[in-house]
């Protein structure tokens, strides 16, 4: 006979509550009892009942997650913090992948509420607020948390960065290495590639740079990470010495690109992406990013939608932003001869930079 909780609290001398809540690592459980009661679960084959603990608490302690892409590094890090967070809780994590699109991302979440999930946490493919979305979310009632993306006018949980600090941070590296002529690789038309966007176009102004139309461009193909758009800014004359670029997966086709026409990463154009995600310290010329907390921004998001599942009346949203860090690599430190060679407000930008670095340089990163 399959082995039941009664069992265990029977052996132990403890109530069915304790079990149940040690368990499910539960806080009113003291840790000297939560460890007996998983040591003689171990030893007797326990399994839960996971259709009866359904019935029983009205749950299903099955949690959605709706990214988009599921072959960017970035939000595979965010999975794992979500997983993190949530499996010692009993929870199983359901990933789904919008591709990007408004119109996908809106049936997956069909989907997860007719499995009757707990909650969702999405990173969002619609450029702002979708009313379809919303009225479905409102209609069916499960609670939600967004991630990385912001849609405009929506009140609801978020956890992510500022992106225009993104970009800012970004840009403002780019000029302490001396770079004047500094294009931008944008992202998709949703909050986190306008934010970037517009710290870019900020930093350039702060220094008096300007902001030039021809040098911002698009991605000209998904699937080929960047590569394209830098092979059109490397058409243009002047062509530029510094690229940012949306993010690690765009910032890696950027710099094949450049490396594949004969130039010189960071000598002819530096390049600095964000994300950190894993592969950027490995690539040819290991990347220069920016680091957004991928595993922090799971861990917290998940949390929130416990405390807001848990919580007997309804919870006003909450808004956590963490501080993207700078991290420094070899496509953007430039040497002091190419320095030397950019004139004198170039050499003035040089003389700045330890300035510059010292303020954006790598340090804990509290939520706010």
């Amino acid at each position: 006979m399959a082995v039941r909780m009664k069992d265990i609290a029977q052996d132990l001398d403890v109530s069915l509550m304790t079990v149940s809540k040690a368990l499910r690592n539960h806080t009113d459980v003291a840790e000297e009892t939560r460890r007996r009661v998983c040591q003689r679960a171990n030893e007797l084959g326990y399994e839960p009942n996971l259709i009866a603990r359904t019935l029983a608490g009205h749950r299903s302690f099955l949690i959605g997650l709706v990214i988009p892409d599921l072959m960017n590094s970035f939000f595979a890090e965010v999975a794992k913090g979500v997983h993190r967070k949530l499996a010692p809780l009993g929870y199983q994590v359901a990933v789904c992948s919008s591709d990007e699109n408004a119109e996908t991302e809106l049936r997956q979440v069909k989907l997860l509420l007719a499995r009757k999930v707990d909650g969702v946490i999405i990173a969002s493919a619609a450029p702002r607020a979708s009313r379809s979305l919303a009225q479905l979310l409102a209609k069916y009632g499960p609670l939600y948390v967004l991630i990385d993306r912001i849609i405009p006018k929506l009140k609801a949980n978020f956890v992510g960065v500022k992106d225009d600090a993104i970009g800012a941070l970004a840009t403002e590296h780019l000029i302490g290495q001396g770079c004047t002529r500094i294009a931008h690789i944008r992202g998709p038309m949703v909050s986190t590639g306008g934010g970037r966007l517009l710290g870019y176009q900020r930093a350039l102004a702060k220094h008096e740079l300007k902001v030039l139309p021809e040098y911002v461009t698009s991605r000209a193909h998904r699937d080929d990470t960047g590569y394209a758009a830098m092979q059109c800014l490397l058409q243009l004359r002047p062509r530029p010495d510094g690229v940012f670029c949306y993010n690690d997966p765009v910032a890696s086709g950027a710099i094949m690109a450049i490396l594949d026409a004969g130039l010189d990463v960071p000598g002819d154009i530096a390049v600095v992406g964000a994300g950190d995600v894993h592969y950027s310290s490995m690539l040819r010329v290991p990347l220069s990013t920016v680091n957004q907390s991928s595993l922090q921004i799971g861990e917290i998001s998940a949390g929130l939608l416990l405390q807001c599942i848990e919580s007997k009346t309804p919870l006003p949203p909450q808004r956590v932003f963490l501080r993207p860090r700078l991290v420094v690599r070899e496509s953007s430190q430039r040497s002091a001869s190419i320095h030397s060679s950019v004139g004198g407000r170039g050499r003035k930008l040089v003389a700045n930079r330890s300035k510059i670095d010292a303020r954006n340089s790598p340090r804990e990163s509290p939520a706010a």
